[in-house]
């Protein structure tokens, strides 16, 4: 490149990767947006804590197959339309949520049976679209960052979730406490309020000063939670417009030549047949990207294990209260984020992009941490609990984005959207441990064996990090990049 394309080029790729990660980040909020929904759906219409899991369940599967289909398409696919429309779709979704109730008629004497069903299909719909935002990333961010910068600069760009969840939280915890209808003078509204939260857990009844404070507050803020559907959607449909704006596909679609080092068998107007071959050498038959994906499920099983237990956990286990409990997790996925960014730069700075080698001493890092939070006493401090979980997230947010950049690196550009949607199907496969495995196993042990159900998950989780820990020591001999250029070198 000469100096006046080199300055063009930087240009555009810090205008990429600014752009790919707000676009990014308004996908978790028409995606997370449900969580904060459901204390009023289950107050309002009595929807049980099952059918919520079951849902949830389902659409994380769902949203693991969208991943890697979306991957198929994205590698072939303008990545700057991709995104836009994906983001789109989930918009409309998200609006189409909120009139769910009045579509089919509910009202304060009438739930209709159909009730759930309608916001299972809506949700299953927003998880099929969900999954064409990381993939058109994927696309776009190898276009534009070279391979000895991408654990670095993806590393920075992967903090987008996290950004997206916590603006989403204070938003949606902002429109439920201040939003909605106030029918706190209606006893019917009362009443029906009143009945569904006991049916969802009955030892309220015991708490009539508690029970109080939630049937007030529901009734209060009635209806508060479709404004978690239709505000954030809002603001996804202006972040379309700037997808659109601000993205362009390749460094060609600007005059740019391709970065040096990246060129490959294949280019965006190579034959079906031809490009079909160059897959299946990169991704299908590749050993590197089936080990990555192997070892993503162990690494998803651990982070989501702590993300979605948690709080339950530390009340239970640990008995801190629930805000402290928040608090803590909220702890564990902002140390995540450093240790996300820590883990980025080592490996372009002491492992020369070779992602896998940072992860074995991720893996080792986070199996320390959660075992000596397992053997801290309960006379432990709180302090003591939350820096030591907050370690272990330091720890497993690193391989968390990792993988997907060396399944990037070792896919290379032509192909790297596709091999990041059979490294994501396998991290969402962890759903059946991290979530089903887990309820059922704290239960199965709590009625069996004296109440040492968390003791037991927890001690499942330190095998998790140990076992995906090896999975990545047997990578360490394997290549950077899957670039033509580094094996003839």
């Amino acid at each position: 490149m000469t100096a006046e394309q080199a300055k063009k080029f930087k240009y555009w790729q810090y205008r990429t990767i600014i752009a790919t990660m707000i676009g990014y980040a308004l996908f978790y909020f028409v995606r997370k947006n449900f969580s904060f929904a459901i204390p009023g759906l289950g107050a309002e219409y009595g929807i049980s804590n099952t059918s919520f899991g079951l849902i949830m369940t389902i659409v994380g599967l769902i949203y693991g197959l969208s991943r890697f289909v979306n991957g198929l398409i994205a590698d072939r696919m303008n990545g700057r339309w991709h995104m836009a429309i994906g983001l789109f779709l989930c918009a409309i979704a998200s609006i189409a949520f909120g009139f769910v109730p009045t579509m089919l008629g509910a009202d304060w004497t009438y739930i209709p049976a159909g009730l759930v069903t309608g916001f299972g299909v809506l949700l299953v719909l927003n998880n099929i679209f969900q999954g064409s935002g990381f993939p058109p990333c994927a696309r776009l961010l190898t276009h534009w960052i070279p391979p000895h910068e991408l654990a670095t600069k993806m590393s920075v760009w992967n903090t987008s979730h996290s950004i997206g969840a916590s603006l989403l939280a204070i938003l949606c915890g902002y429109i439920m406490s201040n939003m909605g209808s106030d029918l706190s003078a209606d006893q019917q509204v009362l009443a029906t309020i009143r009945r569904n939260l006991i049916e969802l857990n009955p030892t309220l009844e015991e708490n009539a000063m508690q029970l109080d404070v939630m049937v007030h507050n529901a009734a209060t803020n009635v209806g508060a939670w479709k404004w978690c559907f239709w505000i954030p959607a809002a603001i996804a449909l202006l972040g379309v417009i700037g997808l659109v704006v601000a993205l362009r596909d390749t460094p060609k679609s600007v005059g740019l030549p391709e970065m040096e080092g990246t060129h490959t068998k294949v280019e965006d107007n190579s034959s079906s047949a031809e490009y079909r071959a160059f897959l299946r050498e990169k991704v299908f038959r590749n050993p590197v990207i089936w080990t990555l994906a192997f070892a993503n499920f162990f690494v998803y099983v651990v982070r989501f294990a702590v993300l979605d237990w948690g709080p339950k956990f530390l009340q239970e286990a640990r008995g801190l209260s629930l805000s402290d409990a928040g608090w803590s997790v909220a702890t564990f996925e902002i140390f995540g984020i450093i240790g996300m960014l820590v883990a980025g730069w080592a490996t372009d700075k002491w492992f020369k992009g070779r992602a896998h080698r940072t992860c074995v001493f991720c893996m080792l890092g986070a199996a320390v941490f959660m075992g000596i939070f397992y053997m801290l006493p309960a006379s432990a401090p709180m302090s003591a609990l939350i820096i030591v979980l907050a370690m272990a997230g330091f720890f497993i947010y690193g391989p968390q984005a990792l993988i997907g950049i060396a399944a990037a690196n070792q896919a290379t550009k032509s192909a790297a959207a596709t091999a990041n949607g059979v490294t994501g199907i396998f991290g969402y496969l962890s759903v059946f441990v991290s979530g089903l495995g887990v309820g059922a196993m704290v239960d199965w042990i709590n009625h069996n064996h004296e109440g040492q159900g968390w003791d037991a998950v927890f001690i499942m989780m330190i095998g998790m990090a140990v076992i995906g820990m090896l999975i990545f020591l047997a990578m360490w001999k394997v290549k950077a990049t899957g670039y033509d250029e580094e094996k003839a070198a």
